[in-house]
């Protein structure tokens, strides 16, 4: 199971949301590139970078950014956050050397994107699918949709994509647990890569969702409070069985 290292950036800096609220947020550093360095130092083998303001806008002012992150690190990094327009995937990929990106909103609002997308970069695009109470939610989560995650899932893997990053938001920033339950629902229903992302707090966590069978899991707020250390998470991430 791969261990994905969050970095979410609002306004330049590093931050953690509370269940996605823009205005529950947290500071955990000025410098998105040198919290990629440090985790990189310590073992990570994959970063997950959403760029907020991005999400919630649709555009971003954190491009300069996004391009010195990307070239100052060795791992390759996930991105996500506002990637709604064929020039962007283009720039990221091609040009910022981003291993590969995100769609959330575009998954749901623009298919003909996402098609378009999977035919150029193939796996190198994954599918975000962001829950609340099992249906799926849209433009930095402020959106909710009558759209089933597991139906989304399903769609998501006919038009060729075969990895989600599949967050439920009210467990997101609450160090309460992720919902497991439905992260297997995912797993089981859609036969998707399904990257287990919101409300993992501590060690077990992460071997419950391994045990799942999650393809992979972000680990946020509990690495930047401590409550977990990466090296020990990457562990979990390696252990065979």
């Amino acid at each position: 199971m791969i261990i994905f290292p969050a970095i979410d950036i609002k306004g330049g800096r590093c931050v953690r949301l509370l269940q996605g609220r823009a205005e529950d947020e947290t500071v955990y550093g000025t410098d998105p590139v040198e919290m990629a360095r440090k985790w990189e130092q310590q073992g990570a083998e994959w970063l997950h970078v959403v760029d907020l303001d991005g999400a919630f806008d649709g555009h971003s002012p954190n491009e300069e950014i996004l391009e010195d992150l990307a070239k100052s690190v060795s791992i390759p990094i996930q991105l996500g956050g506002g990637i709604r327009s064929m020039d962007k995937i283009q720039r990221l990929l091609d040009e910022y050397g981003i291993q590969r990106v995100i769609l959330g909103t575009a998954a749901v609002e623009n298919t003909a994107l996402l098609k378009q997308a999977v035919e150029r970069y193939g796996n190198r695009i994954i599918a975000g699918i962001d829950a609340s109470k099992g249906k799926a939610a849209i433009k930095g989560w402020v959106e909710k949709t009558d759209i089933s995650a597991v139906e989304l899932g399903r769609k998501m893997k006919e038009i060729g994509i075969d990895t989600v990053v599949y967050t439920d938001i009210a467990k997101d920033g609450m160090m309460k647990g992720p919902n497991l339950k439905e992260t297997k629902d995912m797993i089981e229903q859609t036969g998707l890569n399904i990257i287990a992302s919101g409300g993992i707090t501590c060690l077990l966590d992460l071997q419950q969702a391994k045990q799942i069978g999650a393809y992979g899991a972000i680990i946020g707020k509990a690495l930047y409070t401590g409550a977990i250390e990466l090296p020990h998470a990457l562990e979990i991430g390696r252990m065979i069985g």
